[in-house]
């Protein structure tokens, strides 16, 4: 099976301005669903409001578009009434760590078995360019005209404070990407991919950044690999903080 057949055609060109990461993370998602061979009736893609939010409409798998920050009592509603599918959300920083925050915290507390693909652009992109709850101290927006004097949630902190997977990506390092992503998927329980891409209409041009490609120089520059798994990521580090090795994974075809 081709990662083409996973994306549906007739929606592109996509609704993302050119240069977004999400493109490159649904094809990060993409080849690892064909790896594990996920299909149409073993998995769900849960999403809430935003950018990253639209990304299952562009799958063939079943999907929910749900409210605003609801992806996560969405998913574990899924897992409860169907344990046996593999329920994956695809949503953003603002969706996700803003008005979702108590929503996710609780999941890892729980250790609900499904996954969160965070797509953290550090800003709320699709309503015109607002601070969002991981953007940078001192950045300026449409709502921190003078500079962003909250501190940005510290995500790891509040996954691995239950003993949750966490791992950490950009969508520049697409390799780390996919293995983050698979990993996840492996996992049983809980597990959270937060992948730093690029917003480089609503976000990267007001800190400088003349197009998207010197936004993904800046995630090579900034954020370091790091080999195998550790127990905490540096705030310049990417990679997987706990994985386990033992599939759950429902694979048709196997025996």
């Amino acid at each position: 099976m081709s990662v083409r057949n996973y994306l549906r055609p007739e929606r592109l060109p996509t609704y993302w301005c050119p240069g977004c990461g999400d493109g490159l993370v649904i094809t990060s998602m993409a080849e690892v669903f064909e790896e594990l061979h996920c299909d149409e009736k073993n998995t769900v893609l849960v999403s809430g409001i935003g950018c990253a939010a639209r990304a299952p409409g562009y799958f063939t798998l079943e999907s929910v578009h749900g409210l605003h920050g609801r992806a996560v009592p969405i998913a574990e509603g899924i897992k409860i009434v169907r344990p046996e599918l593999n329920v994956v959300i695809i949503s953003g920083d603002g969706d996700l760590l803003g008005i979702g925050l108590n929503h996710l915290i609780h999941a890892s507390r729980r250790d609900t078995d499904i996954k969160v693909i965070c797509i953290d652009n550090q800003i709320y992109g699709m309503t015109g360019g607002q601070k969002s709850p991981t953007t940078a101290l001192g950045v300026k927006t449409l709502t921190s005209p003078e500079g962003n004097t909250d501190r940005p949630v510290d995500c790891q902190a509040l996954i691995k404070a239950h003993n949750s997977f966490y791992a950490r990506a950009t969508t520049f390092h697409l390799p780390l990407l996919k293995k983050a992503i698979r990993a996840a998927m492996e996992h049983r329980g809980f597990a959270m991919v937060d992948v730093r891409s690029q917003c480089p209409v609503n976000y990267g041009r007001r800190l400088g950044y003349r197009n998207a490609y010197e936004m993904l120089m800046h995630f090579k520059q900034h954020y370091k690999p790091v080999k195998g798994v550790v127990d905490r990521l540096a705030h310049d580090e990417i990679g997987i903080t706990s994985e386990n090795p033992k599939s759950q994974i429902q694979n048709p075809n196997s025996a």
